[in-house]
């Protein structure tokens, strides 16, 4: 009995001597931290792969969405690529489209705003999609600053230009946006309009209204190429007076042998009359201005002089809309800037000998393939170009690829007026082609070797 005692006294103290460790242990410990707490710690105090894990998981925190979304565009092009033939399924479909600016980024046209865009337009109708794409791909080749596109069509090419221009690579596609419209035309007979001239031509005429939110534009016609940027032409728009409001080249050099000083019944600009194949406008200007005409004794608004001034004179104009502008600015001269003939170079200037001395000192800049001669053999130089520029991958070398071919099949052309003047069509893309090359070969390189 007295060794059971014992031993239950004893088994209490042993119990007794362990809760009193367990409280004295516990005692020089921390406490938990609270949720939401940050710890403490040499841990945290002390290491320094914490706070960049801090920092980085906070600035992802859901609270701020739009924040991190500002943060990351600003680090990269506000227009991600898509693959070809993959549509957004919100796409609007209305009378223009604009398919180079993702919808889920709002903050995108703050950002557009401060950029300053080179604008393009071009009426497509019939057979002319490839041919339009080609030019297109040679304003996107060679341009430094971002372009938009308004391509005017007929419904039945829209999903093509949409489709094809889809399929351009990431590092051409980023550099333009586009806009595809309904050919429209807002005042005076539709019908007659459409078939004036070639199909749809006349569109041109009606950009200033169409076009309402656009400042300044260059039209060009289909069947033109750039051979330079086309930044260098966009630039004339700041040497314009006060009262000039749009730029053209003449139709010929020499007027013994011009068309206009030759045959035409109606009236024209200068000596030789203009071609409106490349034709830079101030869009803001044409809208604000009284033009004057011989309708009746005071000015007129753009869009109220070119039905009645088309109604007067059809049955005396053979190349349609450019007929009506050559009468226009025969009235109206002080709105005309004249820009010399190597920004809109085309067959006449050397099918009958060499007669624009500009290309030949200073190449051609824009060369204007009318007369079809991009697609027969009447003037293979002029098909040599286009056929080069068409061929040409994306992510080629353009000397590789572009000059090289070119300069071989020039050789096939010297039995030609034009053909034996090459220098005229080789100098200004052969620079234009080293420009490019320095930028996004050499810097490029240069840039990353340093890193």
């Amino acid at each position: 009995m007295r060794v059971s005692c014992k031993v239950v006294a004893l088994a209490l103290c042993l119990a007794l001597l362990l809760l009193l460790y367990l409280l004295v242990a516990n005692a020089d410990e921390p406490p938990l931290p609270a949720a939401g707490e940050s710890p403490s710690g040499p841990l945290a105090a002390g290491n320094d792969v914490a706070p960049p894990l801090q920092t980085r998981f906070r600035s992802v925190q859901p609270a701020e969405p739009e924040k991190e979304k500002a943060v990351l565009v600003s680090k990269r092009e506000p227009r991600p690529h898509r693959k070809a033939g993959k549509r957004s399924a919100g796409r609007s479909r209305g009378k223009s489209t604009s398919l180079r600016r993702p919808k889920d980024q709002k903050h995108s046209a703050a950002q557009f705003s401060s950029v300053q865009w080179m604008h393009l337009a071009v009426v497509a109708c019939g057979d002319r999609l490839l041919e339009t794409l080609n030019m297109l791909k040679s304003a996107v080749l060679f341009s430094n600053k971002k372009l938009k596109f308004h391509i005017f069509a007929e419904d039945s090419l829209k999903p093509e230009f949409e489709k094809k221009l889809e399929e351009w690579p990431t590092s051409f596609s980023k550099k333009f946006e586009y806009n595809v419209y309904p050919i429209s035309f807002s005042v005076g007979n539709a019908e007659e309009w459409r078939k004036l001239f070639k199909p749809c031509a006349a569109q041109r005429l009606f950009l200033p209204m169409i076009l309402k939110d656009v400042d300044s534009l260059l039209y060009v016609d289909t069947d033109v190429l750039f051979l330079r940027p086309i930044d260098d032409i966009w630039s004339f728009l700041r040497t314009f007076n006060a009262t000039q409001l749009a730029a053209m080249a003449p139709e010929h050099e020499i007027p013994k042998i011009g068309w206009y000083s030759r045959f035409a019944r109606h009236p024209y600009y200068g000596t030789t009359g203009v071609n409106s194949g490349v034709m830079l406008m101030n869009l803001t200007r044409i809208r604000n201005t009284q033009f004057k005409n011989n309708l009746i004794p005071t000015g007129l608004k753009w869009e109220e002089m070119l039905y009645p001034l088309y109604q007067k004179y059809k049955n005396y104009i053979t190349w349609g809309d450019q007929d009506l502008l050559n009468i226009i600015f025969y009235f109206n001269p002080e709105c005309l800037y004249l820009f010399p003939c190597q920004w809109n170079y085309r067959p006449d200037h050397c099918m009958y000998g060499s007669n624009c001395k500009g290309a030949e000192e200073e190449g051609i800049s824009i060369l204007h393939g009318n007369r079809g001669v991009y697609h027969d053999d009447k003037q293979p130089t002029f098909k040599a170009l286009y056929e080069v520029i068409r061929d040409f991958s994306f992510e080629d070398n353009l000397f590789q690829s572009m000059y090289y071919p070119l300069q071989s099949k020039f050789l096939n052309t010297v039995h030609t007026l034009c053909g034996r003047i090459p220098q005229v069509f080789l100098k200004q893309i052969e620079r234009t082609m080293k420009k490019v090359y320095e930028k996004h070969v050499i810097v490029n390189i240069g840039a990353n070797f340093r890193l």
